[in-house]
């Protein structure tokens, strides 16, 4: 190798490595600009006649106050009766309803509170045999049939196939799952993560 290939070898080694430093920096700033931009330009137009001039985030600062006064309301016994009285005007909409209840149950999903949410981030041989998927333990479930005795008892498996909000809810045997001692948080980021953040090393763990 010459002493020119050598120094562009170099150069371009370097080049690539910044590239890997960079990108993830600036595609996270601009969604933060856009999302600042975003949540700002809500609030900034009412804001904007009720002062009489334009303060520039001034309408994001609101949008955390507001968040912030639900989330107190939401707490205690009055708020969440107007709550509940507010999802049921939503829920008397044909067009939203679906919309809502779908959405609502997707981030109750993810809610530490939540004792229906995820319980665990588990393994299955998925959709053929020696093919595996991650999962997520939703809920167990029982099968009665006047046909068949001794059914077996089931796990409902979500599994995430478009990236973490689109998947499939599929019933596997007890036996059939290998429990993980992965937490919910970091299953999320492994799947949001392609699979990149997964471990070399997973361990299984009683359920």
């Amino acid at each position: 190798m010459t002493v020119s290939s050598a120094v562009r070898s170099s150069l371009k080694k370097r080049f690539f490595a910044g590239l890997v430093i960079l990108i993830p920096v600036i595609f996270t700033f601009s969604l933060i600009v856009w999302l600042f931009r975003f949540i700002d330009g809500i609030l900034s137009p009412i804001l904007d006649n009720i002062l009489g001039y334009h303060r520039s985030g001034l309408g994001f600062i609101a949008a955390i106050f507001l968040v912030f006064l639900v989330g107190v309301i939401s707490t205690n016994v009055f708020g969440k009766r107007l709550i509940a009285f507010f999802e049921r005007g939503i829920l008397k909409i044909p067009v939203f309803k679906g919309f809502y209840t779908a959405l609502k149950q997707l981030v109750d999903a993810f809610s530490p509170e939540n004792r229906s949410s995820f319980k665990k981030f588990v393994v299955v041989e998925y959709p053929k045999p020696g093919t595996y998927a991650f999962g997520f333990l939703t809920k167990e479930c029982l099968l009665r049939s006047e046909r068949h005795a001794d059914l077996p008892k089931l796990n409902a498996v979500y599994i995430p196939t478009n990236n973490l909000y689109l998947g499939e809810v599929v019933l596997f045997k007890e036996a059939d799952i290998f429990y993980t001692s992965i937490p919910i948080d970091e299953g999320i980021r492994i799947i949001l993560s392609g699979g990149i953040a997964c471990p070399s090393l997973i361990m299984e763990t009683r359920k």
